[in-house]
């Protein structure tokens, strides 16, 4: 039970009352959830109403000037309340309640989005990634098609990171096509997670080179940033998001249309693939392909084409390149008789 304030009839410098409220947790597991990762919610509290906040054995207290003892009291009572539903709590719901019961707007300098480190600085190597970064920058919706190794998926999240750094969006988005989705993948150990957890991989090992891996899981804790297969975004409208659609050429077309509809007001969106490695199974359409025609017309959509010349992997990644796009080698053996 929320615990009265215990006045201490002790004056600071300022002649200011100073106060002590003891809330008891029912659960020691609460504690997490309600402090927050690395106590983030409570960092937060103190900053805002400058109280001292101490957990030992199963009791919270909280210390300072009366008026900030009793405001910080209350939002600590309704977190419990909240986790004890088995609710999750996010750094902006305590700063909204903050803010309704202080009065004062909050700034979340302890929200993840705040101490990101400082990400890679966006450097295109070649002219045509330049085109890219500046068509994502400038259009709400970017179609990026190219071979492997020329910075479809890198340049977009790490412009996503760059936008959800400069609070230009809410969130982060990265989706995939799982194109095993129904036969194959059934044969793979585990629950659906496990399945699909290769096909994001690659997102996720793009997100890795702009924010570290305790950032990451505390961004998805929070679905800051969501990694999820294609067709999981049936049904979403994503506002105010960057949301990067890789390897598209893997879609299908009521896929792909079922995707670019997801987009809602201040969002921003990136298609990728390559439209040479296509693993759809005759006699789907690419819903890339159909998209590109389809929409052509249509004015405030980037469209960007990238080529060997932007491939900036190993060097020997153009040369494969190239070695598939030339002639097929012909048979050098004949299908040899059957002997008896």
């Amino acid at each position: 039970m929320l615990g009265k304030p215990i006045l201490n009839d002790v004056q600071n410098d300022q002649d200011h009352l100073m106060s002590e409220s003891t809330i008891s947790l029912s659960e020691p597991d609460l504690a997490l959830p309600l402090f927050g990762t690395r106590d983030q919610h409570l960092h937060m509290i103190r900053r805002s109403l400058g109280v001292t906040i101490t957990h030992r054995n199963g009791e919270i207290r909280v210390r300072g000037e009366d008026p900030a003892v009793v405001q910080a009291t209350e939002v600590l009572e309704q977190l419990k309340q909240c986790v004890e539903r088995q609710e999750t709590i996010t750094s902006l719901e305590v700063s909204h309640l903050l803010a309704r019961i202080t009065g004062k707007k909050q700034h979340l300098a302890e929200s993840p989005i705040d101490v990101i480190e400082a990400a890679r600085q966006i450097q295109p190597r070649t002219a045509g990634q330049a085109r890219y970064v500046q068509a994502i920058r400038g259009n709400d919706l970017t179609f990026a098609v190219g071979p492997a190794g020329t910075g479809k998926t890198y340049l977009a999240v790490a412009l996503s990171v760059e936008a959800l750094k400069q609070q230009k969006v809410r969130k982060i988005v990265l989706v995939r096509p799982a194109v095993e989705a129904g036969e194959n993948l059934g044969f793979l150990p585990g629950d659906m997670q496990s399945k699909i957890n290769p096909y994001l991989r690659p997102l996720l090992d793009a997100l890795r080179e702009m924010i570290d891996h305790e950032q990451i899981r505390q961004f998805m804790e929070q679905q800051v940033i969501e990694v999820l297969p294609l067709a999981y975004m049936r049904g979403r409208t994503l506002n105010n998001a960057f949301i990067i659609l890789d390897e598209a050429q893997n879609s299908t077309t009521a896929q792909m249309k079922m995707f670019l509809t997801r987009m809602g007001e201040h969002s921003k969106i990136v298609v990728s693939g390559d439209v040479t490695q296509i693993d759809l199974p005759a006699p789907s359409r690419s819903g890339l392909t159909d998209a590109l025609q389809r929409l052509q017309n249509i004015s405030g959509i980037a469209r960007i084409q990238l080529h060997k010349s932007d491939i900036v992997r190993h060097p020997l990644v153009q040369k494969i390149v190239e070695a598939y796009e030339g002639q097929a080698p012909q048979e050098t053996n004949k299908k040899r008789r059957q002997t008896r």
